[in-house]
């Protein structure tokens, strides 16, 4: 095989990680030709609404993977944190690239951090995660929605629509925009979302050829922390429905993950952590969820139809 056509949503941020895995295809594989088959999702055309609303993260994957099945493309790049708990049947993830900066970025032009804020300041967030974390530390905020790409959501604040915004560190540096980041709201303190940072490459499950050439993308120490904390959301039944956070560390052969689950209304959160094997990450992502809804967790997520 020596041609491979990568699908990929048409957003800046969506385009320079498929331009990035191409790239590394390519050094892995002299010879190899890797061309970008842009596409629009439903994900990213209706931005009137949130994505809970028109039916979750799910559909940035849908159009690409009606591509794979159809011939037109090969494979798929997707920020992990987008990609639902269960695959649909017929597709796998070869390779999950070496994770970025995890933590989620405190954006603003005016105030350094979330204490400096004032009272009853308007910051930016569509995600269910994040406003839970906000309101657990500045009850008083107002939270308004906030959708689109980075450079949407950057020009929003600049327009004077919010005093701060909140966005995935990951995002703003790899379009350049690191400058922009006012403080990092660092783990274990604020969790990020399941896989917040990794970039995976999706391909139909009985392609051999097209999975023997992304695995040598595959991080394995990446893939290793990912799956405890999506093991961990698979098993809270989590979606981008609700507020559900998690970051896994492997040290030697030893794993820790944190586990949050909370209320986007009124800031209550639950949290959990524990430490084991690092060959075992879905038995640990399962044991934190445990811990959780031992604490009551399943109230929080059923009140997020």
């Amino acid at each position: 095989m020596n041609r491979l056509r990568i699908a990929t949503r048409k957003s800046p941020l969506a385009l320079w990680q498929s331009e990035h895995v191409a790239g590394r295809l390519r050094a892995a594989h002299p010879g190899l030709v890797v061309e970008l088959v842009p596409m629009s999702t439903r994900g990213d055309e209706v931005l009137d609404r949130s994505l809970a609303a028109i039916g979750g993260k799910g559909l940035f994957l849908k159009e690409l993977e009606l591509a794979m099945q159809r011939g037109d493309a090969d494979c798929a790049v997707h920020s992990l944190k987008d990609v639902p708990m269960e695959l649909e049947p017929g597709f796998a993830l070869p390779a999950i690239l070496a994770r970025a900066d995890h933590a989620d970025a405190f954006v603003s032009n005016r105030f350094d951090d979330l204490a400096a804020l004032p009272q009853h300041a308007r910051v930016g967030t569509s995600s269910l995660r994040r406003q839970a974390q906000l309101r657990a530390r500045r009850p008083d905020l107002q939270l308004l929605d906030l959708r689109g790409n980075v450079n949407t959501r950057l020009a929003r604040l600049d327009a004077g629509d919010y005093d701060a915004i909140v966005l995935a560190c990951a995002g703003l540096q790899r379009l350049g925009f690191e400058p922009r980041i006012r403080a990092r709201l660092e783990a274990p303190e604020w969790l990020p979302a399941p896989a917040q940072g990794a970039i995976a490459i999706e391909c139909r499950s009985d392609d051999a050829d097209v999975q023997a050439l992304c695995v040598a993308l595959d991080d394995v120490a990446t893939r290793i922390c990912v799956e405890a904390e999506r093991a961990m959301n698979r098993a809270l039944h989590g979606s981008c429905h609700v507020p559900v956070a998690a970051f896994a560390q492997l040290d030697g052969a030893h794993l820790h993950l944190h586990g949050l689950v909370g209320s986007a209304g009124d800031g209550h959160l639950l949290r959990a952590h524990l430490g084991g094997r690092g060959d075992m990450p879905e038995g640990l992502g399962i044991e934190v969820a445990d811990k959780l809804l031992a604490q009551g967790a399943r109230a929080l997520l059923d009140a997020h139809p």
